[in-house]
């Protein structure tokens, strides 16, 4: 494809006029920064029309690791880490099939099964040297040990930041429920709650540029279609037995208000000595603590 061609593309994406929109309005440098790294791909066998693109911020050099963010979010979650594992990687970080400035196709599925086959074409597709490490947050840590499974010779060690959706059990949601809990969702005074409950210190930590980001991608066409399909699919579950072959580690905030008590329970007798739980910090502990996650990545696995 020319590069005249990619480009006559890439106009016609509404998700990327629109993120480019929203890139002068951000007030948190990070996520400006971020964004500039962002790519759009058109994946064969997945991209429905030419102007079907997807997302993937790609920064850094080194050796390749994948970033997966969690539940209503985008790849704006790993700007705090970004810094600390760009110079020694090149990191890709795509937004979820059905999450962030993805594009939602009216006629597609929304569920574990497309978040897979989506993130196996980013792997495949990309020219991007193999394998490659995965550091997964909430719910993108539940993804990231069924991919490691499914792709054993792609992906050669896992981080687990407060996984989600190891132990508990996928729950569909009925009509009208899934309406419901979207419009909930929606709710400007809901998604500053919890995005507070995310922090370990809200008060400290939260402030107008982390409520932006946390709902900025409710702006995307199709938003509330596609988390209501992925609601009545059961969202992610049971993807942590049996344990993948790669290394593992997984870290863990003390102050995680989003888990509830019967996953984490679920996860220590899973995970045993993998599990490290860190102070001051909550359920994001790539924002609240990115230093330590960096150190981590980069001295655990040696």
């Amino acid at each position: 494809m020319t590069l005249k061609k990619q480009t006559e593309i890439q106009q016609q994406s509404k998700e990327k006029l629109l993120l480019d929109k929203f890139k002068g309005q951000l007030l948190d440098p990070l996520a400006r920064e971020l964004i500039s790294k962002v790519q759009w791909f058109h994946l064969k066998g997945l991209s429905q029309n030419v102007s079907e693109l997807y997302p993937i911020a790609i920064t850094g050099k080194g050796s390749p690791v994948l970033l997966l963010h969690g539940f209503d979010s985008s790849f704006l979650e790993f700007r705090r880490l970004v810094p600390y594992l760009s110079q020694q990687h090149q990191l890709l970080i795509p937004d979820l099939y059905g999450f962030g400035f993805c594009p939602r196709p009216k006629d597609s599925t929304y569920g574990l099964e497309k978040l897979m086959s989506h993130l196996i074409k980013v792997l495949t597709e990309l020219p991007i040297s193999k394998p490659v490490g995965v550091i997964g947050a909430s719910m993108g840590g539940a993804i990231a040990m069924k991919l490691a499974r499914h792709q054993p010779n792609l992906i050669n060690r896992l981080l687990l930041l407060s996984p989600a959706g190891l132990t508990s059990h996928q729950r569909p949601v009925p009509r009208p429920l899934d309406q419901i809990g979207v419009w909930f969702l929606s709710q400007p005074k809901v998604r500053k709650s919890l995005c507070r409950q995310a922090f370990a210190d809200p008060n400290k930590s939260v402030g107008a540029p982390e409520e932006q980001i946390a709902s900025l991608h409710l702006a995307i066409p199709g938003w509330k279609r596609s988390l209501a399909a992925f609601a009545r699919s059961g969202g992610v579950g049971n993807c942590g037995k049996p344990l993948p072959p790669q290394p593992l580690h997984v870290i863990w905030g003390s102050n995680d208000r989003i888990l509830q008590e019967s996953e984490k329970t679920g996860c220590k007798e899973l995970l045993g000595n993998r599990l490290e739980e860190i102070t001051n910090c909550g359920h994001l502990p790539h924002l609240d603590q990115p230093k330590i996650v960096a150190e981590r990545w980069l001295n655990y696995f040696q």
